[in-house]
């Protein structure tokens, strides 16, 4: 036996036991080299991260400056070209005609108060039509005004609502007053209806539930008939 490996077991240590603990002792500082370079990879790549906000952000704040310093009518969206301006009024379409029609049945008519005390239907011609007659039963498409015959105040029209109005004509679908005074009027005509209470919505102002009462003036254009 050697005098190292009496020195060795005077130790208590055998030369595996020392060349164990220096390998050891190199992983350990091969670990730690490793695991520091991976934080200052980390740390690098977070900085890299927090430059490329800054500059993200940097950018939006000037493009945001420029908008704020355009025209009110270019900072937001173009308007649809197709949309009206707000303020633009939406005229009513005009009404098909009748082949042959007088021209004036495209325009809404004026309407004035009836004078005196009314006791009966009458229609009044405005303009003749030389369409056929209409008849009971059929289904007719009107343009109309509704005043009160007393004072001219208009209560209803197809005019304002846009588009005419489609009924059956002397079937008590409409008015005793319009069943009776349209019967016989030829299509493309514009006649005038002054019809008492009890041929309109009647007299009886309590139970009108919002219909107009007492005597009643329309002016009708009778479009169509079949």
């Amino acid at each position: 036996m050697s005098e190292r490996t009496q020195e060795n077991r005077s130790e208590g240590q055998s030369p595996a036991t020392k060349a164990g603990r220096r390998l050891a002792a190199q992983l350990a500082a091969q670990k730690a080299a490793e695991a520091k370079r991976r934080r200052q990879a980390w740390a690098g790549g977070l900085a890299g991260v927090a430059v490329m906000a800054l500059l993200i952000g940097g950018f939006v704040w000037i493009d945001r400056n420029r908008d704020d310093d355009k025209p009110a009518n270019q900072a937001g969206a173009t308007p649809s070209a197709s949309a009206p301006a707000a303020d633009a009024p939406t005229a009513p379409p005009a009404p098909q005609l009748p082949e042959g029609a007088d021209p004036a049945l495209g325009t809404k008519p004026t309407v004035a108060a009836g004078k005196g005390e009314l006791k009966k239907l009458t229609v009044t011609p405005v303009i003749k039509g030389k369409g056929p007659a209409v008849k009971k039963g059929q289904t007719i498409t009107t343009n109309y005004v509704g005043v009160f015959y007393k004072d001219g105040k208009e209560f209803d029209s197809s005019w304002n609502a846009g588009q005419p109005a489609t009924f059956a004509i002397g079937v008590g679908q409409v008015i005793p007053g319009w069943d009776q005074g349209l019967v016989g009027v030829t299509v493309g005509s514009r006649v005038q209806l002054d019809i008492p209470g009890e041929l309109g919505y009647g007299n009886d102002e309590a139970n009108a539930n919002g219909r107009p009462t007492g005597p009643l003036r329309f002016v009708v254009d009778v479009l169509a008939a079949q």
